[in-house]
């Protein structure tokens, strides 16, 4: 083969513009022992492809089916959630009974009921009264630092 068809085929297959035939040329040429030392640099490219076309690969991919069968089972647990969820939904009534409620059907034990919470709340309300007290000291003695 020439020299310059082959400089010529190799700039084409660089571009993109090459045959399959002239591809072929260029992978017998670059096969051979007989090459220009200014192209030595592409044989390993042209070689590349002769040498892993008769490479085969023979490992067999496996399917694991562990992986089939967790998804599956986590399908039907899924499933049993969701349908667990439903029947306590519709099952048991979502009304408050008028017995949770904590009403009186005597006024005077509901007067009686609410002074003892009123008063509860007042003590816990004095208390926190007792340490506002150190607050306006506190307030008095930065008015008379930063004055």
């Amino acid at each position: 083969m020439e020299l310059t068809l082959i400089e010529q085929l190799v700039e084409k297959y660089f571009e993109g513009a090459t045959t399959i035939a002239e591809e072929k040329q260029l992978k017998t040429y670059f096969s051979s022992d007989d090459i220009a030392p200014h192209l030595v640099k592409y044989q390993s490219l042209f070689g590349y492809f002769e040498t892993e076309k008769a490479t085969k690969f023979e490992q067999k991919l496996k399917v694991q089916p562990k992986q089939i069968k967790i998804a599956k089972w986590i399908g039907i647990a899924a499933s049993f959630v969701v349908l667990f969820g439903l029947a306590t939904f519709f099952l048991y009534p979502s009304e408050i009974k008028n017995t949770d409620l904590g009403t009186y059907d005597n006024p005077e034990e509901a007067l009686e009921a609410t002074h003892k919470a009123l008063l509860m709340v007042s003590e816990q309300v004095n208390i926190g009264m007792e340490s506002a007290v150190y607050l306006e000291e506190y307030e008095n003695t930065t008015k008379i630092i930063f004055k």
